[in-house]
């Protein structure tokens, strides 16, 4: 078994070799788990287990922020609300919204367009987030709702 204790892997875009029967485990460390901003992730990638097809990821959305509307091209999303409650802005024009709250499972398809914001001002949002792409963030297309009519 081999230990990753650090969610700060080094900055490369090659993945990990590791064999296939190897067990990994990553633990996000503390300033990861305080949720200091909405892009912090930690969890299971290409870049810290050498994973193929998968990532998951710890995501946490400090009180009141917002994400940058934007959609995944290829990739589906399956997200579980641990904590918190959040608006979720989506489809063309963002003109959709759907409110999740803890215990909450989410489906985000290819290619939809989507923006979630935490709706309490005084408590961070935790969710569980996986998609069917290794490589976490690096496909994410950021989204003009304004561009379509």
């Amino acid at each position: 078994m081999i230990e990753n204790t650090s969610a700060h892997p080094p900055d490369t875009r090659e993945p990990i070799e590791r064999k296939p029967t190897e067990v990994v485990i990553v633990r996000p460390d503390a300033a990861t788990l305080a949720g200091e901003r909405l892009s912090h992730f930690a969890g299971i990638s290409a870049s810290t287990t050498g994973a193929k097809r998968i990532s998951m990821q710890l995501v946490i959305i400090p009180p009141g922020a917002i994400a940058e509307p934007h959609f995944h091209p290829e990739h589906e999303t399956a997200i579980y609300l641990l904590k918190g409650r959040v608006e979720v802005f989506y489809g063309q024009g963002l003109q959709h919204c759907k409110v999740c709250e803890t215990g909450d499972f989410v489906f985000t398809p290819p290619g939809v367009p989507h923006q979630p914001r935490n709706l309490s001002a005084t408590e961070p949002v935790y969710v569980l987030a996986a998609r069917n792409d290794p490589d976490e963030q690096e496909k994410v297309v950021l989204y003009d709702p304004t561009s379509e009519s």
